[in-house]
């Protein structure tokens, strides 16, 4: 059985984009593509044990082992050398994407203390959207007694869209929770 949300965008989000966008084939509708999970840890060049407990949640949070993440550059102002791990990222595709979308529109987020919606410009320009989550227990499957320290996270959602506006709209339809301007 597919997810619930790939029923909603078969049967609701695709006819109505079509409608709106007049696209003549149905590959031309945008679809999301995959979600990035990322955490960045500066304080993993001086504790080790907080890789692990990144990776941790991550792998709770999206149901897939993370990648670590390593310094492309050295600078030496923050005591950071090329290669040093700097942080864990999941890139989730297919029945988990659409599954963690879900958890994350109607679990996480309503859990976040004085929510007002999500910022509706925070696209790239190309149909991308990107969201900062302050921490990590936001999400039901972490456990509250087993967190050590509050983490950050950034949720990238990368679509087929070509502008913002589609993507824009392909997330509302899905029923993300934008502010209203």
């Amino acid at each position: 059985m597919p997810p619930r949300m790939k029923e909603i965008y078969n049967t609701n989000v695709l006819p109505a984009l079509r409608e709106q966008f007049k696209y003549d084939n149905v590959m031309q509708v945008p679809h999301l593509t995959k979600i990035v999970v990322n955490i960045g840890l500066g304080e993993a060049l001086t504790d080790a044990n907080a890789l692990d407990k990144a990776a941790d949640d991550i792998s709770t949070i999206t149901g897939q082992k993370p990648v670590i993440t390593r310094a492309k550059k050295s600078i030496a102002n923050f005591r950071l050398r090329e290669g040093n791990a700097i942080g864990v990222a999941a890139t989730i595709r297919g029945t988990r994407m659409y599954e963690f979308l879900d958890r994350l529109i109607t679990a996480a987020l309503p859990r976040i203390r004085d929510f007002q919606g999500l910022n509706p410009n925070a696209f790239d320009g190309r149909g991308n959207y990107s969201l900062g989550v302050r921490e990590q227990l936001i999400f039901p499957e972490i456990e509250y007694d087993r967190v050590d320290k509050v983490r950050g996270m950034q949720v990238t959602i990368v679509t087929t869209a070509r502008t913002d506006e589609e993507g824009r709209r392909l997330l509302e339809l899905m029923g993300m929770p934008f502010a209203k301007n």
